[in-house]
């Protein structure tokens, strides 16, 4: 192997032979220790864009609601990919639905039209509304992405705006949301940390604060506000649930000023909420006119969608918007299957069930631990322990992995749960464990 390298003549079969990891050697590339540290620090960093800030923890396999790293720990999985894997790791019918469908066609561009496109757009909508979502759902456009969910759901805002008034293009945000890292999605994520390395950002972005009316009043105008984009349930901002009178008294702003009214449920939809969408459980004068969707749609497979009502369909035209892979039959077979069982009452009532058994624990957790735990946050399987300020969320999520669970902090200071809808209870028993430990174990801030 050594002298293939000297001579120049790697191979990619070389590298990459029965479970070995590579380092440098010489400028080639040689196999090297099965170490997870050496493999970070000697191939991973140094061949990495510098984007994210991670422990040194390789994850090598996942079945249903357990993770096993490349040394061959298991962990509790309470964070299912940041709430995408709904159905677990390696679900069986999703890989063989990803297998069969792969065999018989992956891509094929817009260019045409496929049937599971086609599909999905409709199961999308007819299930939709027969869930109690989005009363106005018409068509679906599908896209690879939530931020690029979010990307389209702000053009066609925006070209609804300027059939009505060339000006009428400002967009309301709220604090403590986060939409994506996309330049337009970024704009409506107020988030500093986010946004100020980037700026300037797109013009005519205002921000609210969800749960004040007031405050969407004085910024919202017929004459220059195309949308408004909410969160029914904020999640990276802190698990906070949006009131649901906010809410309707919202919508009806929109309507008053002929304004779009977006709900973002890439992370509170698709079954989390304990129904379809979290907007279900608001009355329908509360519905959205767009609808953003992902994570959770492909169970892992990259896949978003935006919904949206006969009004925006009709400010639409043919080259407004685009996507190479969007759609593809692949990613689309797959959402399919996802939207099905997502939206059977019987999962989704099992959802509430292993809600309850979340929220019953963590009240009590809250109750044992009353200088580390201030509330408990959030519905169905979104859910957050608010943290006091002198304990680091970080620090118990930090834990919480070295003991074998793996949980995921939010904004606010808060330990943040989304596991799989359908992870089973001895998983959930035995990862509560492990967190209440933690918490037991958290040291307060020097």
């Amino acid at each position: 192997m050594l002298k293939t390298v000297l001579k120049g003549k790697l191979t990619m079969k070389s590298v990459y032979r029965a479970g070995t990891c590579m380092r440098r050697f010489h400028g080639g590339v040689v196999l090297g220790s099965t170490n997870t540290s050496q493999f970070i620090k000697q191939v991973s960093e140094p061949f990495t864009v510098t984007t994210y800030a991670r422990p040194e923890l390789i994850i090598e396999r996942g079945q249903g609601s357990y993770l096993y790293d490349y040394e061959g720990k298991e962990y509790v999985d309470f964070m299912s990919g940041i709430a995408v894997t709904c159905l677990g790791h390696s679900n069986p019918e999703v890989t063989d639905i990803l297998t069969k469908q792969a065999q018989k066609l992956i891509h094929s561009s817009n260019l045409y039209y496929n049937r599971p496109a086609g599909d999905l757009a409709a199961k999308l909508v007819e299930l939709t509304k027969a869930s109690g979502g989005m009363a106005d759902a018409l068509r679906v456009f599908l896209c690879n992405s939530g931020t690029e969910a979010n990307e389209a759901a702000l053009k066609f805002a925006r070209k609804y705006g300027k059939t009505k008034n060339p000006e009428k293009y400002e967009i309301i945000t709220f604090k403590n949301s986060f939409h994506g890292r996309t330049m337009g999605a970024l704009s409506v994520t107020p988030n500093p940390k986010y946004q100020e390395p980037f700026a300037p950002l797109i013009q005519g972005v205002n921000v609210a604060e969800a749960g004040n009316i007031d405050s969407v009043k004085t910024l919202i105008s017929k004459d220059k506000t195309c949308a408004v984009i909410i969160e029914p349930i904020q999640g990276e901002g802190g698990v906070n649930s949006v009131d649901p009178e906010f809410l309707v008294a919202l919508k009806q702003l929109c309507v008053d000023n002929d304004v779009m009214l977006i709900y973002d449920e890439i992370q509170c939809g698709l079954g989390r909420s304990g129904k379809l969408w979290a907007h279900g459980f608001l009355p329908a004068e509360a519905h959205p006119d767009i609808l953003t969707m992902a994570k959770a749609l492909g169970n892992g497979f990259p896949i978003g969608a935006v919904m949206i009502s006969e009004k925006v369909e009709n400010a639409l035209s043919v080259g407004d918007h685009g996507t190479t892979y969007g759609g593809n039959p692949l990613g689309s077979a797959i959402g399919s299957y996802v939207v099905d069982q997502v939206s059977n009452s019987d999962f989704l009532a099992s959802v509430g069930e292993k809600s309850n058994k979340f929220l019953t624990r963590f009240s009590q957790i809250a109750d044992k631990y009353p200088n580390k735990v201030s509330a408990v946050k959030g519905k169905g399987l979104l859910i957050g322990l608010q943290m006091v300020d002198e304990v680091d969320a970080g620090s118990v999520a930090s834990l919480a992995r070295d003991n074998g669970l793996l949980v995921i902090t939010a904004g606010m200071n808060v330990v943040r749960v989304v596991p799989a809808l359908n992870i089973p209870d001895e998983a959930i028993e035995k990862g509560l464990d492990i967190l209440e430990q933690a918490i037991a174990a958290v040291p307060f801030k020097q």
